[in-house]
This record gives structure tokens, C-alpha cells and sequence, in this order.
């Protein structure tokens, strides 16, 4: 008999490890059953498993702005459907005003039920959908000013009810849009790769139960929450009070103040004073700015914990509502998961003084047509901290996903990578300089429509103590005529075969005086 009245540090560390192997499991499942290059190739997704209550116990080291944000669709869920959800049920949302990112991640709720009444667990995996309507293909559109033009809003949509999948549902939902999805097919395969995933994790879960007991397992998801919460006063009694403000591309700012107190060990974080809701699309869900805030926390840990629910719980988080962090229905948000996020991210570490900033934008680009829809993040430069300096060509922050290798990508799209190289001495000098951003020349062999969604091209992405900032990136086009057209941070271009759309991300900053 395991008691269960205090945690037993080895138990934790087996408990720990369990959980977190758990998501890694449903991780490879929906890796190797989905379809999309987004999903398969990019691993842009992520997999969970969550208390009864809707709290992160454990994730695989998937997108961190997934994962500090899939609690708030769980817990809606359980809020909204409440006595409907039963045995065999599962579950579909994406809505950004019930804990969601953006339209395309798509995230999949399956319940876990034992003997019980009432689900035991939860696990949700979410992916990125290549293309789920709105008015540009790959739903990442550049100029959105509602959230009905970037795609189509599932609100704990049931997906799978006692054990059937309802496919003619979903289609409905997919086809019946003002701009709908325009490969449903995809859309579809995806959604049981997620399933698949998630059967795993249920899977897995029950094992546990058989083998140890449902109370001891449930008991010990609540103590890893406790060490984790425990893992972040002990980094909290380490910082000291700051405030910063980050300026972005279109003139919006975030600005928060961070006060400790030493005596409780808590931090609170107030973003008043950011930006209104904005007409643009570089709103944030107030999620994703959770997320963000989990994120940079739990990099202050030293410890191996998994980022769950507890890191959050010596956090006081203050967004005035109607500000371009927690915006109003129906407010455009596709760039807030993944710009505004990464700027949230830079703000709270420059407040900290702790590392400049990153390249502070997920570069995104889309391209497509009626037959091709195709979404990739390009890496950057990361800044450089203390005792450490930045590092070249890397994913930063809140995502972590991968680009698509060339031969795939050439294979399943008529494009070709002209260009994938280190772009020298963008990043910033300092005693610790900050990473090099990548130049990235793609060759268009067909007409598409392509899009780009990005920051930090005006605004430099800053060093800290003295370190100087990164260069920051550039959008253009080399026409098959010669002639160069200079793009801004965002934008919606026609491509003609033989013309190239040139990326130049930024580098990351530098921190220190120059040695």
C-alpha cells in the first residue's frame, strides 16, 4: 500500500515520468497517423493529459504555446457540457474565447472514464490544421479583421458520440462556412489521427489505474501539480521587481509590471497599460498569454518537472479586459498565437532582466490554391543571457515545431528551396551575442497565393545590459523579370511561376557590454 498522505520522492519521480511518458506516447501515435505535411512532418501539435478538474498534469515537450493554453479548452468543456459528457464521447474546440489559440490548432478532448460517474481524466491533443477555411488558403491570413475570415470556429463540437464518429457532422461544419475549408479530407484525417492519439493516452491511463489504483494515481497527479508549484517559489525567491514595455511592427504595445513577494514567495504580473483591442489580427487570447507566462516560468526551474498547472499557481495574473491580450468576440486573432505570443514571451524576460530578445516573430508563410495549402514557421536568431549567448537558425519560444525537410516539401508542393542558409552577424553584440536569423528563398513552379505574418522588421529586437539588438528581418520578392518588390511585415501576394519569396528572419539580441 502506497501511503498517500505525503508525496514519497521516489513515487514522484516514477509518477512524474509516467505522466509525461504518456503524452510522448499519444505524441508518436498522431506523428505517425496523420496525413498533413503540417502535422507529420512539422510536429506542429501537442499532447496532454489533465485531472478531472481540467488541470495540466503532464506534457511531452511539444509547442509550448499549445500546451500552457489546452487547460482552458478542457475546462470549458467541462463547464459547458457539464452532465452531457459520457462514456465513449469525444470532443472538438477551437474557439480562441474558450481557450483557444487560433482557428487552424484544433484540439480533440476525450474524456476518461473508469467505473465512475464522471470522467477520471482527460488527455487533448491539438494540431495545426494545413488549412481550415477563411480567406486565404492555410486560414493564416495577413489582414484578417474578424475572426470569420480566418477560418471556421468549432465550440466543444461533438466529434465522436459513443464511439461513432460523426463525419457527416463535421463536413457539414466544414463545407457550411462563408469561407470554408478547402481540403476537408485532410481535415478529416487529421481529426482521427488525434483520436488515435488521445486512445492512447486513454489507454495508457487505465493501465495506470489497474496497476496502482485509481486513488493513488489521482492523488499523485496532485502532488506533481504541488512539486511544480513548490519548483516555482524557489525560482520566484530569486528575482527581483521590473517592468518592461515591447513594441511591435504596427505601433501596438505590451507593457507589464512584475512585483514579488518575498514573503509568500508570489509574483504578480500586471499588463495594464498594453495596447486596446486592436482592428488587426495581432490580438492574443487571454490563453495564449497564460500560456506564455507558464512558458517562461517554468524555464526559470531548474528542476526536471513536468510544466503543468502548479507552475502557475504563485502567479497573480492581471489583463484588463478589452486589451489587445484578452480582446472581445469577434476579434481577429491568428497572429496573436503566433507573434503576439512571442512578444509577450520577450517582455516578461526583459522585465526579469534575465535574456534579450529572440527574433520575436514565428515567420509565418503560407502559400496555396484550391488544390495546395501549405504553412511553415521559419526559425531565427535566440538572445543572449548572462551566461549564455544566443543561438543561431533556432525555433524561439513559444513554438517548437520543425520545418518541412526539402525533399518532402518539394515533393508534395511544386515549389523549390532555393535558398536555407545562416544569415552572419544579424545577431546583436554584447559580452554574450545573440543567434543569427536564416535567409530562406523559395521558388514558386506554379501560381499560388502566398502569405507572410511576422514582426520585428521595423522594430529591432532589443538587447539588455548594454548588449546591442538584432537586425531585424525582411520580406520580399525576386520576380522572374529581375525587379524586387520589398514586402512589409505582412502581407498577401500573388506568385507567379519562376518568381521567389525571400524570408530574411531576425537575429536575436545581444546582452552585455561587448567584451
Amino acid at each position: 500500500m502506497i501511503p498517500l498522505d505525503r508525496p514519497d520522492p521516489v513515487r514522484l519521480e516514477i509518477f512524474n515520468n509516467l505522466y509525461q511518458f504518456i503524452a510522448e506516447q499519444m505524441g508518436i501515435v498522431l506523428q505517425n497517423t496523420a496525413t498533413s505535411v503540417n502535422i507529420k512532418e512539422r510536429l506542429d501539435f501537442s499532447c496532454a493529459i489533465f485531472d478531472s478538474f481540467g488541470s495540466l498534469v503532464a506534457n511531452a515537450p511539444h509547442i509550448p504555446v499549445h500546451l500552457g493554453s489546452m487547460s482552458a479548452s478542457v475546462i470549458s468543456l467541462i463547464e459547458a457540457m457539464k452532465e452531457e459528457i459520457r462514456p465513449g464521447n469525444i470532443y472538438l474546440a477551437n474557439n480562441p474565447y474558450n481557450g483557444g489559440t487560433h482557428l487552424p490548432d484544433v484540439t480533440v478532448i476525450t474524456p476518461v472514464f473508469n467505473d465512475q460517474i464522471r470522467p477520471i481524466f482527460y488527455v487533448a491533443s491539438r494540431g495545426h490544421q494545413g488549412d481550415l477555411g477563411g480567406i486565404t488558403p492555410g486560414s493564416m491570413p495577413p489582414h484578417s479583421r474578424n475572426i470569420e475570415e480566418e477560418g471556421i470556429l468549432f465550440d466543444n463540437f461533438l466529434l465522436v458520440e459513443t464511439g461513432k464518429f460523426r463525419e457527416a457532422a463535421v463536413r457539414e461544419v466544414l463545407a457550411n462556412h462563408t469561407y470554408p475549408a478547402r481540403n476537408p479530407d485532410q481535415n478529416i484525417a487529421d481529426f482521427k489521427a488525434q483520436i488515435a492519439a488521445n486512445n492512447r493516452g486513454v489507454k495508457e491511463l487505465l493501465k495506470m489505474v489497474e496497476k496502482y489504483g485509481i486513488e493513488t494515481v489521482q492523488t499523485y497527479m496532485q502532488f506533481v501539480q504541488d512539486n511544480a508549484e513548490a519548483a516555482v517559489k524557489k525560482a520566484i525567491a530569486s528575482l527581483q521587481d521590473g517592468e518592461f514595455v515591447c513594441e511591435m511592427d504596427n505601433g501596438a504595445k505590451i507593457q507589464v509590471k512584475i512585483t514579488i513577494d518575498r514573503q509568500d514567495l508570489e509574483a504578480t504580473l500586471d499588463f495594464t497599460g498594453t495596447s486596446s483591442q486592436l482592428d488587426n489580427n495581432f490580438n492574443a487570447p487571454a490563453a495564449v498569454c497564460q500560456a506564455a507566462i507558464l512558458y517562461v516560468f517554468r524555464t526559470l526551474v531548474q528542476d526536471r518537472i513536468p510544466l503543468n498547472a502548479g507552475c502557475l499557481k504563485p502567479l497573480k495574473i492581471i489583463i484588463p479586459e478589452g486589451c489587445m491580450l484578452n480582446p472581445r468576440y469577434p476579434a481577429a486573432v491568428v497572429a496573436g498565437n503566433v507573434e503576439t505570443s512571442q512578444n509577450i514571451t520577450d517582455c516578461l524576460y526583459g522585465a526579469l532582466g534575465i535574456m534579450a530578445a529572440s527574433q520575436g516573430t514565428m515567420n509565418n508563410l503560407t502559400f496555396g490554391n484550391e488544390q495546395y495549402q501549405y504553412y511553415e514557421t521559419i526559425c531565427g536568431g535566440s538572445g543572449a543571457g548572462k551566461n549564455f549567448a544566443g543561438t543561431d537558425a533556432v525555433q524561439t519560444q513559444m513554438t517548437n515545431s520543425r520545418l518541412t525537410d526539402p525533399e518532402i516539401l518539394e515533393q508534395r508542393f511544386p515549389v523549390l528551396l532555393a535558398e536555407f542558409s545562416i544569415r552572419c552577424n544579424s545577431g546583436g553584440t554584447g559580452f554574450n551575442r545573440g543567434g543569427n536569423g536564416v535567409v530562406r528563398k523559395v521558388r514558386f513552379l506554379a501560381k499560388m497565393t502566398a502569405g507572410i505574418l511576422s514582426n520585428r522588421r521595423r522594430i529591432l529586437p532589443f538587447g539588455l545590459a548594454g548588449g546591442t539588438a538584432g537586425k531585424a528581418g525582411r520580406n520580399y520578392i525576386e520576380k522572374r523579370n529581375g525587379i524586387t518588390e520589398e514586402l512589409g511585415s505582412k502581407a498577401t501576394v500573388e506568385m507567379q511561376s519562376g518568381d521567389t519569396l525571400v524570408i530574411e528572419t531576425p537575429g536575436g539580441g545581444g546582452y552585455g557590454l561587448p567584451k
